[in-house]
């Protein structure tokens, strides 16, 4: 399990990607005292930095020049301020990437473990996602509760992916339907409810009941607190 270490102040950001990288096998740790991120870097010991550039007391180039100090573990960037100067300043500090905020934690999710294949020279394979109590088995495209298999069709998987990969997140119906039959194939819209119903029951009568959430008018959400 690879460990990312988050220094961004913005709590509700660092929250969601580090609950979105929980659910890719990874171990995110949060930087929380931004007068001593070399204290937390040196104790996490991560395997790879996403660094905020404005920051409490020093920026995150101040910071990745002293991580590149004593490590050369890869460091990307992560701000609002875009600008062509704060890309160039950050890969001359020894940043890896830049990425943009507002970011879909998809894109960052795959630069990350890109980042990460060209770093350690191996396969980042990610075999199962985790939300909550339910795993979902990438390999046989099955899913479990504890220790209750739920054998699941072709339809069903991908619905549960589809949610479990944005956990935390309203998934709307026309996402779900356009990743199951694809933007220009008409599908009945009870067809969809048909099997979220199935994937319910299958859920519940394994332990997890009111895993799939239903946002009136909106779609359906996997992982909400």
């Amino acid at each position: 399990m690879r460990k990312v270490f988050i220094v961004e102040d913005d709590e509700i950001i660092a929250g969601q990607v580090a609950k979105h990288l929980e659910t890719w096998q990874m171990k995110p740790f949060k930087a929380h005292d931004f007068q001593n991120i070399i204290g937390e870097f040196e104790k996490a010991q991560p395997d790879i930095v996403l660094m905020d550039l404005k920051l409490p007391a020093y920026n995150g180039f101040y910071w990745c020049s002293e991580i590149r100090k004593i490590s050369q573990v890869p460091i990307v960037f992560l701000s609002s301020a875009d600008d062509n100067m704060n890309i160039v300043m950050a890969m001359n500090m020894g940043a890896d990437d830049f990425i943009a905020k507002p970011f879909d934690l998809q894109v960052l999710t795959a630069k990350i473990q890109a980042i990460l294949r060209r770093s350690y020279g191996e396969s980042i394979a990610v075999h199962e996602l985790e939300v909550k109590n339910v795993r979902l088995n990438l390999d046989d495209t099955s899913a479990s509760v504890g220790d209750n298999r739920l054998d699941l069709t072709k339809n069903e998987y991908l619905i549960l992916k589809t949610l479990m990969e944005q956990q935390g997140k309203v998934v709307s119906r026309e996402t779900i339907m356009e990743r199951l039959w694809g933007a220009d194939e008409f599908v009945d819209d009870n067809t969809l409810t048909v099997n979220v119903t199935r994937i319910r029951k299958k859920l519940d009568a394994a332990g997890a009941e009111d895993f799939i959430a239903t946002k009136r008018g909106m779609g359906y959400i996997v992982g909400e607190e």
